[in-house]
């Protein structure tokens, strides 16, 4: 009876025991599991981190283009206001070349006619009345029409001083507007009697219409 009850005391030993190497066993994989847990947290808490810094990287970029993108709309908007004024200023300066080219033409007349009584009286008694008339109307075209225009101003500028001019050297010397020079350039520029350095603000001029001497005698 005695060996019995020993026997069945050991028993329930052995099986504490068992279980509580299985509570062991079982305390060890759930600590294993906690550790990877903790590690696995850590990295997610560090590559949040890096996706933080990334986000605020994409947000400084974002932030710069956009800002770049306002800087282009304003400087965009700039050139097309000046575009609107540059072509408001042809069209104002093609009304004038056509006041201007009606004078020159009657001034082409009037030289035409003094050529021609010229050469009618080369062999005759000269009409001096006639010519000093001529001349007087000549005279007066050029004086008080064409020496108000800026062309003229600068083409006289340039025969009678240097030859290769800064454009704002050309507007204190003419006195007339720094617009007016402009075009007056650009005009003489097309057919060719002067060139001119945009990047530089240079005019030189390209063909000489009389000499430098003539001016003395004026």
């Amino acid at each position: 009876m005695e060996s019995m009850l020993d026997k069945n005391v050991i028993d329930e030993i052995d099986e504490t025991i068992k279980d509580i190497d299985s509570i062991k066993n079982s305390l060890i994989t759930a600590k294993q599991s906690f550790m990877k847990l903790e590690n696995d947290k850590e990295q997610l808490s560090n590559e949040t981190i890096l996706l933080e810094r990334e986000k605020k990287k994409l947000l400084k970029e974002k932030l710069s283009l956009e800002q770049d993108k306002t800087n282009l709309e304003h400087a965009t908007a700039q050139l097309e206001k000046e575009k609107k004024e540059r072509d408001q200023k042809i069209g104002d300066l093609t009304a004038e070349q056509m006041k201007l080219l009606d004078e020159y033409q009657n001034l082409k007349v009037e030289l035409k006619q003094l050529s021609k009584l010229v050469e009618d009286q080369e062999e005759a008694e000269f009409n001096f009345e006639r010519i000093r008339a001529l001349l007087s109307i000549t005279k007066l075209l050029i004086k008080e029409i064409w020496q108000g225009q800026p062309h003229y101003r600068i083409l006289i500028n340039l025969h009678g001083g240097k030859e290769e001019m800064s454009r704002d050297d050309l507007k204190n010397s003419t006195g007339i507007s720094g617009a007016m020079v402009l075009r007056a350039v650009h005009e003489l520029a097309n057919i060719d009697v002067v060139e001119y350095n945009e990047d530089t603000g240079l005019v030189k001029l390209k063909k000489r219409l009389f000499k430098k001497k003539a001016l003395d005698t004026q």
